[in-house]
Formats: structure tokens, sequence, C-alpha cells
């Protein structure tokens, strides 16, 4: 069962999860039109030099990558896989919503004028819908196994 489609699914979902991770998800856009600080999950760098920490967001995308690789190894009880795929949706959803709110909480502090979103934040939808395809191909994997099951 490891080397079924949702385990590629899997795969690429924690990989595009740490390239998240790395990535800027935004800029902070100041009075003067001048892009000032970078929005990274694990913080904001300032113009200055000085740093300020969105660790949450760090925490998230970090849990969800390790959810995805672990329930990869979870074959032989695809209930638990299901269970975790959805987790592993939820806390993405999470993160979105955590997102927006240090977005709204940091624009207010650093006076920012506005924000320009960066294309790393597709990433965790991307991920979502990973998710839901695993999601389906071991539930579907599950049905066919009680099946057979009730023809023995």
């Amino acid at each position: 069962m490891i080397q079924r489609i949702q385990s590629v699914y899997l795969l690429l979902m924690t990989i595009l999860l740490v390239v998240a991770i790395c990535l800027p998800v935004g800029q902070f856009i100041g009075s003067d039109g001048i892009a000032t600080h970078v929005f990274k999950p694990l913080g904001v760098t300032l113009a200055d030099g000085s740093f300020q920490s969105t660790w949450g967001l760090f925490g998230i995308l970090l849990l969800s990558a390790i959810i995805a690789l672990c329930t990869i190894f979870l074959f032989r009880n695809r209930m638990l896989q299901v269970r975790m795929t959805i987790f592993g949706s939820l806390l993405l959803i999470g993160y979105y919503i955590a997102f927006f709110v240090f977005m709204f909480i940091l624009k207010g502090d650093l006076n920012a004028m506005s924000f320009q979103l960066g294309w790393a934040l597709c990433l965790p939808a991307v991920c979502i819908i990973l998710n839901y395809l695993a999601f389906r191909a071991i539930y579907r994997d599950e049905l066919m196994v009680k099946a057979a099951d009730r023809l023995r």
C-alpha cells in the first residue's frame, strides 16, 4: 500500500509545505510606496534589520509537513490515515486564519499602507487540494478492502 497514489500526494504535500516555510508570503508596503518589510512564516524582517517573530505560522506549517510525512507510513491503518489527512487540512485552514490575523495586527503596528501578497501563500491551498485527493484515494482503498472482506 505504500506505493499507492496517496503516498505521492502526501509526499508532494510535504515538499510544498517545506518550500512554503522558506519563502516569503508577502511584503508590507509603506506610505512612500516602497516595500519596507518582508513577511515570512517565521517572522517579519524590518527595514532597520530587527525581527518581529510570527513563529505560530512557522509551527503550523512545520506540524502540517510532519503530519503529511508520517501519514504516508500509516498505510496499514487506513482509517487513521483518513483522520490524519482531515486534521492536516484543518491545520492548513487554521494557517490561513492565523496568517490574516498576523497580517492585520502587523499592518497596524508597522504603519504600513498596504500588503502585497506573495505567490508562496498559495502553496498551502495547493496542499489542501492534495490532501483532499489523498483522502479520496485512501477512502477508496478502505471501501475496496471492506468489499473484498464482505465477499469472503
